[in-house]
Parts: C-alpha cells; sequence; structure tokens
C-alpha cells in the first residue's frame, strides 16, 4: 500500500509489518486457481422483431423451486453453480483473511457495545432501543414519563433472533391505550412481514397473526382495530389495504381498498394529529390519498384528491385543514393547504409557494410551527417559521458539505424541533432545538470506540466536476489531514444516482478504516438524484438515464485531471441501482478504474423490466420505461450492463448479492459474472460473493453485516499492496 500515512515512521512500519503477511504481490496466485464455468443454454428472447441471447437464463429460479424441500435438477445446478463461485471466491481472497478480520475488528471495535437510542416522548410513555454488550439485535423499550426508574421490555431482539440466520423486526406501533403492541417480523429477507400482537400489561401474546404483510400495522382510536397492507405473493407488490379486528382468524379481514393499476403500490398510516388514518397509493409519477376518522374505523374512506398523471402529492393533517406538498404546478415542490370539507385541487391554496431554486423535501407541523426541510445548492437545510410568519430563519451549518434533517418530533405542542446532523467528518448527532431562541443541545453524538479519533484529524471538500454537456456536478470529499494527494492517492468513488434519491455526505465510522490508510472518499452527487433540485432527477432517468453513467465517469476524470489519485489508484462503488451504475461504467470506461465493488447489482435492465411477474417491475416503468414500447427497449438495451457485456479488458471487479433478495434478483449477478467471465479477455480478478441466506441488505445482525464490508475493504486494500 502507498505510504499516505502522516503517522511516524516507526508506526506506519509497525501496521506494515501488521499487514505484511496478507500482501501478495501480483494477480499470479489468483489466477493459477481455477474459475468456476457456468454451462450455456441458449435462450432466444425476442421483442420488437430484435433478438437477443441469453446463455445463463436457465439460472433463475422460482420462489416455490427455492423454497421446496427436496430441490429440482434445476434448482441443484443453480446451488452449485452459486457455491462454486463463494469457493472460487474464498480461494481468491484467502491470502486477504488476516486483513479481512483485521479490518471487521476496527470496524466493530468502533461501535459502542452497549449503546441506546436517544428516548423520544408518546402518550405519556418515553420509546428507545438499546443493544446489551455482544449482542447483535436490539432491546425495544419504554418507560412511563411520571415513573422514569421502571424499564418495560417490550420486545426482545436476541431472544426473538434466537435460531434464525436471518432476522428482522419490521414496523411497531402501540395502541392509543398503551396496552398493546403490534409489531412486524421478517425471517427470509424478502420483506414479506408477520404481524404480532402483545400484550404489554401481561406480556402474553395474543392469537392474532396477519401474514404476508408489507411490515406496518396502523391502530384505529377504538384499540381493537388495525389496517394492514398485503402483498402479491409472486411480484409482492403491496396491492391491497385490509381492516382486522382484534380476535378475528385473518381470513374474515375486511378488504378496504384494492390498488389495481399493477404501476402503483399502497401504504396505510396515521396522520401526526392521530385524527385521521390514511391510504396513499403511489408511483414514481402520481400519488391519491384517501382518508378516515380514526374514531370510526368502519366508515367510508374518501378521497382527497383523485390521481392524474403528474401529479404528486403527500398529506398531513392540523386542525381544520390538510396541508398538502404537491408538484402541481411546481416543480421544486410547494406547499399548500385545504380544508377537510373540500379537498379537491381547485381549493388548494399556497402556505410556501413554488421556487425555481429551491425544492421542497418535506415538512413539519407544529402548533405554533411550521418546520421546512428544504435543498439549497445540493444541501439539506431546515426552515422554521411560525405560523404568523415571524421568526423565519434557517438553523446554520458550517460543513462544506452535511446531512441535516427532522427525526422523530411527535409533540405537537412544544417549540422544541428534534433534528439530526452529520457530515463526512462530523459523527451523527442528535440535537434538541428551540424553534424560539435557537438555543440548541446535543442530546448524543455517534461515540466512535476509538481513543485516536477525533473529527479534526479530518478534511471535507465540496468540489464541482465539469460533466460533458457542460453542467457542473458536485463531489463531496474527505480525507485524513495530511495526507499528500496525487496520483499515487488511492481514492473510491461512490454513488447511486436513481429514484431521485440524493447520496448525502454523512459521516461512516466504518470508513476510517480507509481513511486511516490513506484513501480519499468521494461521493459524485450525479443526476438521476434530486441534489440539485427535481430536474436533476428528471435529467437521469427514463430516456435520460445514461446522464448518470456519463456524470459519474465525468467525475472520475475530474478527480484524476485535479490529481486526487490515478487510474491505477481508483476504485468505484455502488449498490442496486448503483450496481447498475457500476455495470454501465464498467462497460463504457473500464480503463478508468482498478476496481469496482457492484453490490447486489441491478445489471440485467431489458429482461427483469419485460417481465412483470418479477417484484418491482411494474411501480417502476416511470423510472425506466417500459420495453414493451420499443423506444424504450431500444433505450435499455444500449445501456443494460449484462447486454453490453464485451470481448474486451475490465477492471477487478468484486459482486456481492444474496440468495433471498426479493429487490435485485441473485440470478442477475449471477449471470453478469458469468458472461464477464466468459468474455473477458483480461487476467484481472473477478469474484462474487452470494449470501446464501440473506436478501438485498445483506446480514440483519448490527456486527454480522460488516463482514462483507471488510471484504469490499481487503479487496480494494490488496489491489493497493499489488501496485508496490
Amino acid at each position: 500500500m502507498k505510504t499516505k500515512f502522516i503517522y511516524s515512521l516507526l508506526i506506519f512500519t509497525m501496521f506494515f509489518m501488521a499487514c505484511n503477511t496478507e500482501k501478495k504481490t501480483d494477480l499470479e496466485p489468483y489466477q493459477s486457481i481455477e474459475a468456476p464455468v457456468a454451462k450455456k443454454v441458449t435462450e432466444e428472447l425476442k421483442a420488437h422483431g430484435d433478438t437477443r441471447i441469453d446463455n445463463y437464463f436457465w439460472m433463475r429460479l422460482s420462489d416455490k423451486q427455492k423454497n421446496a424441500e427436496t430441490p429440482d435438477t434445476q434448482t441443484q445446478d443453480v446451488l452449485d453453480y452459486l457455491n462454486a463461485e463463494n469457493d472460487y471466491k474464498d480461494e481468491a481472497m484467502k491470502h486477504t483473511e488476516g486483513l479481512q478480520k483485521k479490518l471487521y475488528d476496527e470496524i466493530v471495535g468502533r461501535i459502542k457495545k452497549d449503546d441506546s437510542s436517544v428516548p423520544y416522548n408518546d402518550n405519556g410513555y418515553s420509546y428507545y432501543t438499546r443493544y446489551e454488550k455482544g449482542m447483535d439485535y436490539a432491546l425495544y423499550c419504554r418507560k412511563k414519563l411520571d415513573d422514569n426508574d421502571k424499564e418495560e421490555i417490550m420486545l426482545n431482539g436476541p431472544e426473538l433472533a434466537k435460531d434464525h440466520a436471518y432476522f428482522a423486526i419490521g414496523g411497531r406501533s402501540v395502541s392509543p391505550d398503551n396496552k398493546l403492541l403490534a409489531y412486524s417480523v421478517d425471517t427470509v429477507s424478502r420483506r414479506r412481514y408477520i404481524v404480532y400482537f402483545k400484550n404489554l400489561e401481561s406480556g402474553e401474546m395474543l392469537s392474532d397473526e396477519l401474514k404476508n404483510t408489507g411490515g406496518g400495522a396502523v391502530w384505529a382510536n377504538d384499540n381493537k382495530t388495525v389496517f394492514y397492507a398485503s402483498k402479491d405473493p409472486m411480484t409482492l407488490r403491496q396491492d391491497k389495504i385490509y381492516k382486522h379486528v382484534l380476535g378475528t382468524d385473518q381470513s374474515k379481514d375486511e378488504l378496504v381498498f384494492h390498488e389495481k393499476d399493477e404501476t402503483f403500490s399502497c401504504f396505510v398510516f396515521k396522520s401526526r394529529s392521530d385524527k385521521y388514518l390514511m391510504i396513499g397509493s403511489s408511483q414514481t409519477l402520481s400519488t391519491e390519498y384517501r382518508y378516515l376518522d380514526a374514531n370510526t374505523p368502519n366508515d367510508e374512506w374518501k378521497i382527497i384528491q383523485p390521481r392524474e398523471r403528474d401529479l404528486e402529492y403527500g398529506v398531513d393533517h392540523y386542525d381544520d385543514h390538510f396541508y398538502i406538498r404537491t408538484n402541481l404546478d411546481a416543480k421544486n415542490f410547494r406547499l399548500v393547504k385545504t380544508p377537510i370539507t373540500a379537498t379537491t385541487k381547485e381549493n388548494w391554496v399556497d402556505v410556501i409557494p413554488h421556487r425555481e431554486d429551491i425544492l421542497l423535501q418535506s415538512f413539519v407541523l407544529f402548533k405554533e410551527h411550521l418546520v421546512l426541510q428544504e435543498r439549497v445548492n445540493g444541501l439539506r437545510t431546515i426552515r422554521v417559521m411560525k405560523w404568523n410568519g415571524d421568526n423565519d430563519h434557517y438553523i446554520e451549518f458550517n460543513d462544506p458539505a452535511y446531512l441535516s434533517y427532522p427525526t422523530t418530533n411527535l409533540d405537537f405542542d412544544t417549540n422544541i424541533l428534534r433534528y439530526g446532523y452529520a457530515s463526512l467528518t462530523t459523527p451523527n448527532s442528535t440535537i434538541d432545538y428551540n424553534m424560539d431562541t435557537k438555543e440548541q443541545k446535543v442530546l448524543k453524538e455517534e461515540e466512535v470506540v476509538d481513543p485516536n479519533f477525533s473529527k479534526d484529524n479530518y478534511v471535507s471538500e465540496r468540489l464541482y466536476a465539469t460533466a460533458r454537456d457542460g453542467v457542473k456536478i458536485p463531489v463531496s470529499l474527505v480525507y485524513k489531514k495530511g495526507l499528500q494527494k496525487n496520483a499515487n492517492t488511492p481514492l473510491l468513488l461512490y454513488s447511486y444516482g436513481s429514484y431521485g434519491s440524493s447520496t448525502e455526505p454523512f459521516f461512516s465510522s466504518t470508513r476510517l478504516s480507509l481513511l486511516d490508510r490513506g484513501f480519499v472518499y468521494a461521493i459524485a452527487h450525479i443526476r438521476g438524484g434530486q441534489e440539485m433540485g427535481r430536474h436533476w432527477y428528471e435529467d437521469g432517468k427514463l430516456l435520460k438515464k445514461k446522464n448518470t453513467f456519463t456524470d459519474f465517469i465525468d467525475c472520475g476524470e475530474f478527480l484524476v485531471k485535479e490529481n486526487y489519485t490515478s487510474a491505477e489508484h481508483m476504485y468505484a462503488m455502488g449498490g442496486s441501482a448503483g450496481g447498475l451504475l457500476m455495470g454501465a461504467i464498467l462497460n463504457m470506461k473500464p480503463e478508468l478504474w482498478n476496481g469496482v465493488v457492484a453490490a447486489v447489482p441491478f445489471v440485467d435492465v431489458v429482461s427483469t423490466m419485460m417481465d412483470e411477474t418479477i417484484p418491482l417491475t411494474t411501480f417502476e416503468f416511470d423510472e425506466w420505461g417500459n420495453p414493451k414500447n420499443k423506444e424504450y427497449y431500444e433505450y435499455m438495451k444500449s445501456y443494460s450492463p449484462y447486454d453490453n457485456v464485451e470481448a474486451k479488458a475490465y477492471p477487478n471487479i468484486l459482486i456481492t448479492t444474496g440468495y433471498w433478495d426479493s429487490q435485485v434478483q441473485y440470478w442477475e449477478p449471477a449471470k453478469w459474472i458469468a458472461k464477464l467471465r466468459d468474455l473477458k479477455t483480461d487476467n484481472n480478478m473477478l469474484i462474487m460473493d452470494c449470501d446464501m441466506e440473506t436478501g438485498h441488505g445483506g446480514a440483519s445482525g448490527r456486527f454480522q453485516r460488516y463482514k462483507r464490508t471488510a471484504l469490499s475493504y481487503a479487496f480494494m486494500m490488496d489491489l493497493e499492496d499489488m501496485k508496490e
């Protein structure tokens, strides 16, 4: 590894000696291992007079095949191939096992083992989670506000997770009378939750179980009626809302809403005022809401504003009005209000008008104040104002790149706003802010368990790269203070770039393992996200999707030009839709990267979007396009990573996936690595880690998940070692 440390020569020498046993000097040991070779079974995929040949289509299994007690021949072939890839990865990375353990121990060593969250108050109780030493899962607790010494453990995560390879608690909601808890559990990692009910006074479990849900259960004010979303068993789309009365069998539940449009997904929640139950139905470009008085759960639901193409809105309640964030005549959204008795759009009146240069992201209603989450110059801001317009101000932040956001604010009648703050150098903090006096109280800053850590030891920057069409792309960077940046400096460039999801410049104690070894960490805020406003998203989707990929490449070339690194020492990383980004840049500019980490990558775009039985497909036509339309088919095919693998040299590549992934099915990365290995002309490393027990998010335990992080970091550090 290049010597980028500012430590003394003695400290560096000690580190070098500790790691040198894991180091290899070239790729010869890796090249001597026999790589798996996937069998080829020709499958012709035809559309619009075009034929695509997919030699690895056979790798796709149905849920029925995956869940069968005895695997059929196809299933066994798939399992054999995935296990062969895992064995190959283990052998190829065997020489880094010591480094991986060292990294893992570092990462988990920085995590406070007996940590707890900042409590929040709701309906007479204080709620929080806490971890006990050595435990992967949390205890979910509460205390009465008038008896702060007596803790109630509502859910014992370690006990519930026992004997499960994967375990995740989804939604949790307490009945209005504080006596019952509804909570959901997923033990497969397919995000199909079972809702259970617990009597918090006796500790006994109720007999009610709600299967195949989205994970949430919303209480009516009668303490016995709940509403929940169920999923289509094949596509996993949330398509129905049911009403359940405690003490009855799920088969007797009343269907109150059925979303028949396959491009929409539905959900249910309660207004912050607890006055109304809400059913939302949404897709990429359109939303629709229904409401019902929470005191009368058997009444009829009413529509606020019927759905329209390209009309998006979100709703909350205050007094005798609904408050609505909408893009109606407002690309960057505006805030309006409308009487509860007249809710359709012709009755909407501006509260916060539309602005061309500011994106309205969200709002929080208080009795005396309105809080706005706005995005200005690519960064989140928090704006506070009184309802009468007085004392309108922004909370001030000093870091060049940061993340701020309102957190849990359940108390309506208060002048205290709780918000979170972090930057690339500042650990995550929870802060109480007096909206009248502007006084702040830091309730908690994430503790980094390392006596040598100080945020003053790191530097962050905000730069702007010029894209090939002249657009300025923000780039956020962080590195160790004193680092000499040049062509030999290792740099990891990360991004996502889809769904209007902005990549925020937040703090990560995990990342310190890279920074302390001389890496620069950079975030490319590319189009397809929403950092610079709604147009940023619209210019990186559908028939403009390639802007996402070229922006990332242009940011990489900018960092090389500015002498932060070079192609021989630059790495790229992205996951899910960010894995699509990785696949695209590998095909478009493979020579720009020394290594690429593609996590749970969406790489078989055309085939997935052609198949409406696959989870998320119909819901995302307005993100990627519908390939049944020839124009979208041809455009997708022109960038789909799997369809554009060629016989040429690629950099070193690490791919990760999960066998139970419901969002990006395991066969996409499995097919991709098989095709890459068959066609690529180089001798660089190409490995895949398939977790056979988990899905999209990886391991569920708070420590176990970092084993894959350690693998990814070791992959890059090992490649740096080879440069010496």
